[in-house]
């Protein structure tokens, strides 16, 4: 076995322990209910159920539409009645995709209720279980992030769980138990920003320089978020979901600052590509060509990072244009006023999110791109300090 595939043999088998450890851990987190014993997911009698047998399937017609419906056979696989059959349908009560069927051995959730008068017990169809493919598409991405990215590729999964854990584990706690959202994210997301992009990409010029290209331009985005949240009198009521977690705290959360820390996060997802292949062109331009100056090194990299923002918020825009399709859909169907439409708060929100987390995109560019080359034409000069900074990149 030569050394490359043994290196690749161990790549994936890393990939395959982060997965086996991290997934369980982060599945069991998700389904332990809190203190006062309540769960946030569909409803508390929820359980997992297991399709034993298809008694009955056809065609039924509600209202004007007509659609295949099933009469199923389940057990129970968890809860106070688990290992009990019932029997559900699927179908026969409302409107569902005429491509889903079950069968025999899927997996399904149920909610278990009891008859307050006659205490009988019976079960509904909830949903379908999700969670193994999903675990499978966790996989198959950590998979080919090795094969393409090599080590590298690994560190990115690490910087990945580090965002995740300073979501999961600091900026939502600190939101929750009552400290200021947009301060609690500020430093969470310098936090995750700083951690993700060393373990990615090493302790590297390269990197020292595109931490700060994204510590400046998140500052700025956070100053444009407050002007134009607050010029444009938003809420923080846009979201359906806020109304519920308005009323779990007792209208006590700061809902305008939770606006502006999803602003912050939905920026940084694609702040991070933005400044380290700006601070990347930097570093390889001056590597191909030493005696370059700052000035011509500047412009020939902002050339490539003009067409990278083009590209950039055309994806934003695109991206948050097929969340919203529906919506754009259901528009179309009517006789719109766009002129009022754009005032109505959902849509006035989503239209600050693209255009201020654009603009701070427009800012890391230059930002970054400057202080790279600042720093890649004066590293000669820097002596005892290169050996603490690192390399000028990997």
């Amino acid at each position: 076995m030569t050394r490359k595939t043994f290196m690749l043999i161990l790549r994936i088998g890393f990939v395959i322990l982060i997965a086996a450890i991290v997934l369980p851990v982060m599945l069991d987190y998700f389904n332990q209910p809190s203190q006062e014993d309540t769960v946030i997911a569909y409803n508390a009698t929820t359980v997992y159920a297991s399709v034993e047998e298809i008694i009955e399937e056809g065609q039924i017609t509600l209202g004007e539409v007509t659609q295949p419906y099933q009469i199923i056979s389940i057990q129970v696989l968890e809860g106070p009645q688990a290992g009990e059959s019932f029997q559900i349908d699927f179908g026969t009560r409302q409107v569902r995709s005429d491509d889903i069927r079950m069968k025999v051995g899927d997996k399904i959730l149920v909610t278990v209720s009891e008859n307050p008068t006659t205490g009988e017990i019976s079960a509904y169809f909830t949903d379908f279980e999700r969670r193994s493919s999903l675990v499978w598409l966790f996989i198959i991405f950590c998979l080919a992030s090795v094969l393409i990215s090599g080590w590298k590729g690994l560190r990115s999964l690490l910087g990945i769980l580090v965002s995740l854990f300073v979501i999961i584990f600091i900026i939502l706690p600190g939101i929750r138990d009552g400290k200021d959202p947009l301060m609690i994210t500020i430093l969470g997301t310098f936090l995750f920003v700083v951690l993700s992009m060393y373990i990615t990409y090493g302790w590297t010029v390269k990197t020292h320089a595109a931490v700060l290209g994204s510590l400046l331009a998140l500052s700025i985005t956070a100053v444009l978020a407050l002007v134009f949240v607050n010029s444009t009198r938003l809420t923080g009521f846009g979201d359906e979901n806020v109304f519920y977690i308005a009323q779990l705290t007792g209208n006590q959360l700061d809902l305008r600052s939770l606006l502006l820390a999803g602003i912050l996060i939905g920026t940084l997802g694609v702040l991070d590509d933005l400044v380290i292949a700006q601070s990347a062109v930097i570093f390889e331009l001056y590597r191909n060509n030493p005696g370059l100056k700052l000035m011509p090194l500047f412009r020939s990299a902002m050339n490539i990072g003009k067409d990278h923002i083009a590209a950039t918020v055309n994806t934003l825009v695109l991206a948050y244009a097929g969340a919203s399709l529906p919506m754009l859909l259901l528009f179309s169907f009517h006789n719109i006023d766009y002129g009022l439409v754009v005032n109505i708060e959902f849509i006035a929100e989503e239209i600050v999110r693209t255009l201020v987390g654009s603009l701070g995109l427009f800012a890391s560019v230059p930002l970054t791109t400057f202080l790279a080359a600042l720093v890649a034409v004066n590293y000669r000069h820097f002596g005892r300090l290169k050996t603490y900074l690192g390399p000028l990149s990997e």
